[in-house]
Order: C-alpha cells, then structure tokens, then sequence
C-alpha cells in the first residue's frame, strides 16, 4: 500500500483524498467542513514547506563547517523562513507533532485543543496569517474521533514522494478542494469560486505581465490572483513579479483566499480584513493595471441608495435594484491610463435598459471604455442558471507599442456553442477553445503575429456608429451575424438541445426583470 501511494499520480493523491475526506464529513454540511478539512491541509502546507526549508538551511550549515548550538539557533531563526516567504512554524505545531499529540490519552489536551493552539501558536510567529487561520477545532459541536481520523489521513498521503514539491502538490490539493466544496455547496460555493475554464479565459485575453498591479473587487478565495500568477510563471516571470490587490465581503471566504494565496506563495494585499467593497473600499488609491473580477449576478440588496453621488459613478447613477453597472462603474474607477480589465456578468448586462441602466451603457460606449464582449455558453456556472457573458474594457485602445488602432471599435464574439459536458450539469472550455476565443481578441488587438479577419457567425468588430444604430445593445450575436454554410451540418436534435437551453435562460431572465419592476411599482407612493 504504501508503495502505491508514493507512485501515484498527483490527481489520483487529490481524488483519493477528498473522497475520504467526504466520507468522514458525517452530518456537517460542506460550508461548514471545507473550514476544518482546508485549514488542515493549510497546517500541512506550512508545515512541509517549513520542512523543507528546514533541510535547506541545514545543508547550508554543513557546506559552511557550522555545527552545534550555533547551527542549531540558525535553523531555529525565524529570518531564515520568513525572508524566503516560507512560514515559520513552532516546534508543537509542525504536523507531525499535531499528528502524535492528536492521540494523547483522556485527560489531556484535546485533539481540537491541539489543533487550534497549533493555529494560534502559527500566527503569532507569522503576523502576515494573523486572524486568518480558523480556530474551530474545540468546538463542543465537532466529532473528535471523526477529526482524529481527517488529521491521520491528509497526514499520511505521500505529498513528499512525487516529483512535485510538497508545496506546489499541496497548493493544487487545496485549488481541487475548494473547486469540489464548490460544487458541494451548490449555489452559495459561487460565493467563493469561479469556474477555472472561465478564470482561464480571463487571463488569456488579458495577459498580465511583470510588474503589473493586479486587482479583484470581489475576490472569493483568490482563484484570478492565482491563475494570473500561473500565466506570469508560465512565460518566465515569478510569483513576485506581479502586486495582487482584492476585497472579499464574507469573513470566511476572506479567509479562504489569504490561505490560498499563502499556499502558492503569492504576496497578497487584501485589506487587513474583509469589508463591503462599494461602503467600505480597501483601497481607496489603488490604480490597477489588470482588473479580474466575477461580481455577484444582479444583486439588489447591495446599499445603493447611499451612494447616490459616488465620484465612481462617472457614466451614471446605477440602479439602487441592481448591482451589475456599480460593478462597471467601481472596477472602471480603478483602472490605470492604460488598465485593462475582465468581467464577468449576466447576460441582462449588454441589453436592460431598465432604471438607467442603458443610459450608463451608452455612456461607457461613448467613452470608448470598451473593447470587446464575449456571449458564453450555458451550464459553465453550477451556483447559477442566469446566462453569462465576459465584458472587457480598456483605457487605451490606441497604437501604442504597435498595437492595432482600435479607437472607436468593439469586438465581439459569441461562444455560446463552445463548452464540453464533463457531466449532466456541468460545462467546461477546453485548452483549444480558449486559446481560440483569447487568440481572436489578441489578433484583433494586435498583441499577437495573426491578422484579425470578421468571423460570421463567431466574431464581428463593429464600429461604434454600428452600435449606436443597435441603441447601444451589446449581445454579440446583434453583430456576429450567422455562422456559414458548414454550421448547418449541425444535428437538429443539438440545435433544439441549444435552442431550448437558450430560451429557458431567456425566461429566467424574463422572471427576474418581471419581479424587479414588480419591486419597482411597490415603491411608489401613489
């Protein structure tokens, strides 16, 4: 057994792994568990990493001739982790001594009491993780045998073994898990992650560099910073090239992300503790050069009516029923002279002309503020079946650097038909989609080597006195046009399977405008 555990391949170690987590969830609902069983694999990650820079520093003793009480004080400085953005982790809360004093006999410390003391004892010596940890492990409510038994099996698992460091292993382990709590949650886990297939779109077609300020409004557990992080490292940059800005609402999730962010080591400023981004701005200054961000879909409830004449709302006075153009509008504020940003949004977004929200549209297109609009395909979302599209704006669409002059220009491009099923819900973008759809928009921008030609059915650079001719609608599939004569070899039984998928969207939206302007009415005082 335990051979097998050491050559098995990395997504074998994560799948094998939450299935017996799951198992040992007993009657605690996955909102509640993601907090135990993340925050141990967190005290396994620092305590590995720790680990290994442990061994470093002790080969370096050797190589210099030091040794005895003087080596040992080295290997005890806590400089020598920290100064490397490695935690340093006290001797009683390294995971294998959390593992043996799990089993101490009645009387003594509890298994909780371990753990938490081991949390409290990691923060002090870290001020960067202070208050971020969870501390829940004493709880009268929690199953100690079944968490003695969760502790035993994320510490056995041969993390070390693989080719992977332990650390980047455990960085994955810890992306996988929040994607299958996600999906465990159901609607409430899109409060905390997006979709990695559209996370990587985002990224793709806005390409942050080294040494760009990178900034997420609404930044759930950190899933942009780190697939941004991900494509900087991927064309040579480090994790240290690039200067990570977010705000997160929901105390928890807060906390989520500053352990993720830990994980794969990725310096973050996410406030000194999670507050409303619209009352509450972290970072009232900050201009961003890359601006990734999945707002909540059309939330009503978001204060509103004390804004009224916010210095954001340059474009117009957003609806107090509806959040999406304050999220335009707050992300639009925060841009650089040449930021660039990604959104992703509800459909109702390029077309509701309700409470002023068409007003604000026209504006932001007059303003030559956006540059391209991208129509997804359904089912991408688990949390939501409200149809979603990507909206990309930029400061400077000019030809600077060489890029194609695109001032006064928007491109658009419908993908609703792109998506594989990975299961009966659930859609996904494959690698050659993206590049596809990210490859489309470089061309057109000029960024890349190809030579960017109108794609009917697919995608359509459209002229603003075009878009004024639409009244300022922004669905793609106004300016597309209809795909070529191939597409018709499409089977109708597909073609109604999409039709049908679409339409029942479209009712899903019709309800909601239709429950709005039933709010709207119920207001007025007649």
């Amino acid at each position: 057994m335990a051979a097998s555990r050491r050559t098995a391949p990395a997504a074998d170690i994560k799948d094998t792994l939450w299935k017996a987590a799951d198992k040992l969830r007993g009657s605690m609902d996955a909102a509640e568990y993601k907090h135990f069983v993340l925050g141990l694999v967190f005290l396994k990650y620092v305590s590995d990493a720790f680990e290994e820079r442990r061994e470093q520093i002790a080969r370096q003793l050797t190589d210099d001739g030091i040794t005895g009480d003087t080596a040992a004080e080295l290997l005890d400085d806590p400089d020598a982790y920290i100064g490397e953005g490695v935690f340093y982790v006290p001797e009683l809360a390294r995971y294998d001594q959390v593992a043996a004093r799990a089993k101490n006999p009645p009387g003594e410390m509890s298994i909780g009491e371990v753990i938490d003391s081991a949390m409290v004892a990691i923060e002090k010596k870290n001020p960067d993780l202070e208050g971020v940890l969870p501390k829940i492990f004493n709880r009268t409510s929690v199953d100690q045998r079944r968490l003695g038994e969760l502790i035993d099996l994320i510490g056995r698992v041969g993390f070390r073994d693989q080719p992977k460091k332990a650390r980047d292993l455990l960085g994955e382990t810890y992306e996988y898990f929040l994607e299958m709590f996600a999906k465990a949650e159901g609607k409430r886990g899109g409060e905390f992650y997006t979709p990695a297939s559209v996370v990587r779109l985002l990224v793709e077609v806005l390409e942050p560099r080294p040494r760009e300020r990178v900034y997420d409004p609404c930044c759930g557990s950190g899933g942009m910073f780190v697939q941004a992080e991900r494509f900087i490292e991927s064309h040579g940059g480090r994790p240290l090239d690039i200067s990570v800005f977010g705000q997160e609402l929901n105390q928890n999730t807060w906390r989520l992300g500053k352990m993720n962010l830990a994980i794969h080591g990725i310096g973050a400023n996410l406030g000194e503790e999670w507050g409303d981004t619209f009352h509450e701005d972290r970072h009232p200054d900050l201009r961003a050069d890359v601006v990734l961000a999945n707002p909540p879909f059309n939330i009503s409830d978001w204060g509103g009516e004390r804004l009224g004449m916010d210095p954001r709302w340059k474009y117009g006075v957003p609806p107090v029923g509806n959040a999406n153009f304050a999220w335009l509008q707050h992300i639009a504020s925060k841009l650089s002279p040449r930021g660039r940003a990604g959104i992703v949004l509800a459909n109702g977004s390029m077309s509701s002309k309700q409470s002023g929200e068409g007003e604000i549209r026209r504006a932001m297109v007059e303003d030559d503020l956006i540059s391209c609009l991208i129509a997804l395909p359904p089912q991408l979302f688990r949390n939501t079946q409200i149809p979603a599209c990507l909206w990309f704006l930029a400061r400077d669409k000019g030809p600077s650097q060489g890029l194609n002059d695109r001032r006064g220009e928007v491109l658009f491009i419908d993908a609703r038909d792109m998506g594989e099923m990975r299961s009966r819900t659930e859609r996904v973008l494959t690698d050659e989609e993206i590049a596809e759809v990210a490859g489309t928009y470089h061309a057109w921008r000029g960024t890349s080597d190809d030579v960017y030609v109108d794609d009917a059915g697919f995608s359509y650079s459209a002229s603003l006195d075009e878009i004024k001719q639409h009244d300022f609608i922004l669905t793609p599939g106004r300016y597309v046009g209809t795909a070529v004569a191939e597409a018709d070899t499409v089977p109708l039984a597909d073609k109604f399977a999409r039709l049908t998928k679409e339409l029942q969207s479209y009712f899903a939206e019709s309800d909601r405008l239709q429950a709005e302007v039933n709010d709207q009415l119920g207001r007025l005082d007649v």
